[in-house]
């Protein structure tokens, strides 16, 4: 999908680049208004439409193209996130509450870095709005606006490109599966979040992965650390994704808007 900004505006929204002290756009503005509430008036139309395409890039929103594909493959790596968190006895030697505030935290970059490993590329329709004039033309508009209504407004572009970004550079890293879960390990083991009672045991855990990914590194480029100071960089970026985003984009439209915290407890925590 080509990424290209239409408008270059410094931030602002190009609806708001046209000065209010023009004289002739007050008056084609005050024509427009006039025309639009007649409009209202003589067709019931509500006063505002979803603000869902501008060519700010801010306002972009998108949807995947093809989501039923995507979606179970995100499912996929979402539950083998899980089984990786299962299959840690440290993990489960943490008190009930600091699991439940790892689990929380981590999830998402966990998840992240799981479409990262199993090459989960996908493909992005930009969503716009339907032509007003079209729909009162073609008598469309109760009948389109309840569609509206009723569909998801779709994901952030910007936040949904970070993503794409984050996983096309980790690719070119060409990471291996040994590097992969030290990263999931130092991702989950974060002793930065809030509340945790057993603060030290995690950090030491942290610590344990980071050192374990060390090792990795310099065994098999030649005990060189440029890879491994260049990997946690890029490991900051995890934490910089949106919960609401990854939940919109990769399951909403699969399993709708059902609670993925419980979901995700569930299965943590199900028998085999």
């Amino acid at each position: 999908m080509d990424a290209s900004v239409p408008f270059e505006n410094s931030g602002k929204c190009c609806n708001d680049m046209v000065s209010s002290s023009n004289i002739l756009y007050q008056i084609l503005n005050c024509e427009e208004q006039q025309k639009t509430r007649m409009v209202h008036q003589h067709l019931l139309l509500p006063p505002l439409l979803p603000k869902i395409h501008c060519p700010c890039e801010v306002n972009r929103r998108v949807i995947l193209k093809t989501p039923n594909i995507t979606c179970t493959r995100a499912s996929e790596v979402l539950l083998k996130t899980i089984m990786f968190i299962r299959n840690l006895p440290s993990f489960f030697q943490l008190p009930p509450e600091d699991q439940l505030l790892l689990m929380r935290h981590s999830w998402v970059p966990l998840f992240i870095l799981g479409l990262a490993q199993d090459q989960v590329d996908f493909e992005l329709e930009e969503l716009s709005a339907p032509s007003l004039l079209k729909m009162i033309l073609l008598n469309q508009y109760v009948t389109d606006h309840v569609k509206l209504e009723s569909s998801p407004l779709g994901s952030s572009f910007v936040e949904v490109q970070k993503i794409k970004n984050f996983l096309g550079k980790v690719w070119k890293a060409d990471i291996s599966a040994r590097e992969y879960a030290y990263l999931k390990g130092i991702v989950l083991f974060h002793p930065d979040v809030r509340d945790l009672k057993y603060r030290h045991y995690v950090q030491t855990l942290q610590q344990e992965a980071q050192h374990a990914l060390m090792e990795c590194i310099s065994m098999i480029y030649s005990r060189s650390l440029r890879r491994y100071t260049w990997i946690m960089e890029l490991l900051g970026f995890l934490r910089s994704f949106h919960t609401d985003t990854v939940r919109e984009l990769f399951f909403t439209p699969l399993l709708g808007n059902i609670s993925l915290s419980s979901f995700l407890l569930d299965i943590l925590y199900s028998k085999q």
